[in-house]
């Protein structure tokens, strides 16, 4: 089993998601249960679904772990764009958590593709 602690994609994951629960602290209060609520999820399952496929058996699932929480990064790119358009995120915050969350896709694509090609075959265990 791998310390999801000790992997720079799930730090830099992490490090997204508190920066937009700060700046989603701003955002109106009728959108509580609303957009806040979606972009916070979406940018806490980053690095949830990290931490949950290091604790997988094979890299085969962690590798299915990692390409949730790509497609979680996608979801936080289209909130942020959408709270940039409605005027919740001022433009340099939305700058900031673009640039994070550009960062942290970039990794998590390089740290996927170097486990798909180190577990070979679908049996073998972390």
């Amino acid at each position: 089993m791998r310390s999801f602690r000790k992997l720079g994609v799930w730090s830099k994951s992490h490090l997204l998601t508190l920066r937009v629960y700060e700046a989603t602290r701003a955002f109106p209060k009728d959108e509580r249960f609303g957009l806040t609520s979606q972009l916070r999820r979406a940018a806490a399952s980053v690095p949830t679904n990290i931490a949950e496929g290091c604790g997988r058996n094979t890299l085969s699932d962690f590798a299915r772990f990692l390409d949730i929480a790509a497609g979680s990064l996608s979801e936080v790119e289209y909130l942020l764009l959408l709270s940039r358009d409605l005027t919740f995120l001022p433009d340099e915050d939305f700058q900031h958590l673009i640039s994070l969350t550009i960062e942290t896709r970039k990794m998590l694509a390089s740290y996927t593709k170097r486990i798909r090609q180190t577990a070979g075959d679908a049996s073998r265990t972390l």
